[in-house]
């Protein structure tokens, strides 16, 4: 039997839409592929960004800024030692960039000048921690990616 040129026009095309086909299913299916995004109200945050980077320069500006060093309990995060820790607050949120639901927000709460974030609540791979923290009237950002 012979193929005429329309005919193998029309195979051709038949099988680049099958291939097509075959990596949209496989691609939309598989859960391996399936990535959410960094955060649900991306927009929002977006517009937050100059006062993100204004708190970062606050921080920058300390004499000493936060330190973080792991232990086997977990990661200790070392607020200055000459400010009062009773007047700071905020709040710690940690990002797992490969998993939505390990993320998890931690109030400061300092008897000390250290904070601890337990071991038992981080799994080993790359963490984003983001410490947003006000002392007296002004505001600081704190971030930094670590492995654990």
């Amino acid at each position: 039997m012979k193929i005429n040129w329309g005919t193998a026009i029309v195979i051709a095309f038949v099988c680049f839409i099958s291939f097509i086909m075959y990596f949209v299913i496989s691609m939309s299916t598989d859960k391996k592929y399936d990535h959410d995004l960094v955060v649900e109200d991306y927009y929002g945050q977006e517009l937050q960004f100059q006062t993100d980077i204004d708190h970062e320069e606050n921080a920058k500006n300390l004499k000493t800024n936060i330190k973080w060093k792991k232990t086997n309990d977990g990661i200790v995060i070392q607020f200055p030692e000459d400010l009062d820790i009773k007047n700071i607050e905020g709040k710690v949120f940690l990002y797992r960039p490969s998993n939505k639901q390990l993320d998890f927000e931690t109030p400061i709460s300092l008897s000390n000048h250290n904070l601890l974030i337990p071991d038992k609540r981080l799994l080993d791979g790359r963490w984003n921690i983001k410490v947003d923290w006000k002392y007296n009237t002004n505001s600081y950002l704190f971030k930094t990616e670590i492995s654990y």
